[in-house]
């Protein structure tokens, strides 16, 4: 009598998507391909199209493997300012949906293989104006061209960032919500600490949530510590999830977003904004404390934005309780041949260290 088979196959389970993730605990974002691209030499700064995902695919896939081996734990497709005005400008404009497929095809490589989150990602246009409804027109051609490719691409959420213009970022989210994808809004809020249609933030982030987006917050234009404090306004105007992705630069309460940086060494005209901005940077210590300090005010959706490398992201990690593939590689100062403890050093070579390497003690006040 021949024996009856049996299913033994298991359809493997769904990964969790963004907001399971994110009732679960924080969700790590990296950012910051423009001005990591224009380093090493494969964007120009200016105009910061990202012709380098057509031109050399290899090093876009590198970094956002490099991203997610240090603690990442999304893949957002490089499409920022891979819109049609940007395009335009460098004389690439036929080449819009080339880059945008590209791209996400990139992104979901490296998301799909690592068990990631594929992020599409649209952004400020660059053309929008409150009372030009010519450009708003433009807008939403431009927020629905790409995100039909996202869509395509089977992205798992969309980000819409950098918008200093709270209507702009409105007619954003309306793009995305018209997509059936979760929403992540981040602002970017000018000098002057209004949007630039003259919302407040604590408005804006009201809206936005009204509007059905699922992550209301902040990335890019400023630095740590004038972040933090708008971190606290959104997260007491919302009862969504709160996001805050800051770029790793020095700014102060005086120059609070990294335009408006002022260094008279090394730059020609003073404004270090966007390519002396070095002196400013913070050390991966600063983005880790940053990290804890806004995941104790409440944010979730924790990244680093323009200026970010992954030493940055790594200590994010670390700080937020992870340790990600590249904390095997964290620094262990303990056998090195001045500063260590091990007891195979040389102890005249400490000794030295401890008489010419004794840090300064702090004034006296």
């Amino acid at each position: 009598m021949p024996v009856k088979k049996t299913r033994t196959s298991k359809t493997a389970a769904k990964p969790a998507g963004l907001l399971e993730r994110l009732a679960a605990g924080p969700v790590i974002c990296a950012e910051g391909y423009l001005f990591e691209f224009e380093r090493r030499g494969y964007l120009q700064a200016g105009a910061y199209v990202p012709e380098v995902v057509l031109e050399h695919p290899e090093l876009v896939e590198g970094l956002h493997r490099d991203f997610v081996h240090a603690g990442s734990d999304v893949v957002e497709a490089f499409t920022y300012y891979a819109h049609r005005a940007k395009l335009k400008m460098v004389g690439r404009e036929k080449d819009l949906a080339r880059i945008n497929r590209a791209a996400l095809s990139i992104a979901r490589k490296v998301a799909r293989s690592t068990g990631t989150l594929l992020a599409g990602d649209i952004c400020n246009t660059s053309i929008y104006a409150l009372d030009d409804t010519a450009s708003h027109k433009q807008a939403r051609r431009t927020f629905d061209e790409q995100i039909g490719w996202a869509v395509d691409a089977g992205v798992d959420f969309i980000v819409g960032e950098t918008y200093s213009w709270g209507s702009e970022a409105l007619l954003a989210l309306a793009a995305i919500k018209r997509s059936g994808k979760p929403a992540v809004m981040t602002l970017s809020v000018p000098r002057e600490g209004r949007m630039r249609d003259g919302w407040t933030l604590t408005e804006t982030a009201k809206r936005l949530q009204d509007g059905g987006a699922d992550v209301v917050g902040l990335n890019c234009a400023r630095g740590p510590a004038t972040t933090l404090p708008l971190v606290r306004e959104v997260r007491s105007a919302v009862t969504c999830h709160v996001a805050a992705l800051p770029v790793p630069y020095r700014t102060t309460p005086a120059e609070p977003t990294f335009q408006s940086l002022t260094d008279p060494h090394g730059n020609p005209d003073g404004r270090p904004f966007p390519t002396a901005l070095d002196p400013f940077l913070c050390s991966r210590y600063e983005i880790a404390e940053f990290g804890k300090e806004a995941f104790n005010l409440g944010a979730r959706y924790l990244g680093v934005c323009c200026g970010a490398g992954p030493h940055h992201i790594r200590s994010l990690a670390e700080a937020l309780g992870r340790r990600p593939p590249a904390s095997r590689y964290s620094p262990d100062m303990s056998k090195h041949i001045l500063f260590g403890s091990d007891k195979r050093l040389r102890q005249d070579y400490l000794e030295y260290a401890r008489r010419n390497y004794r840090p300064a003690a702090p004034a006296s006040g």
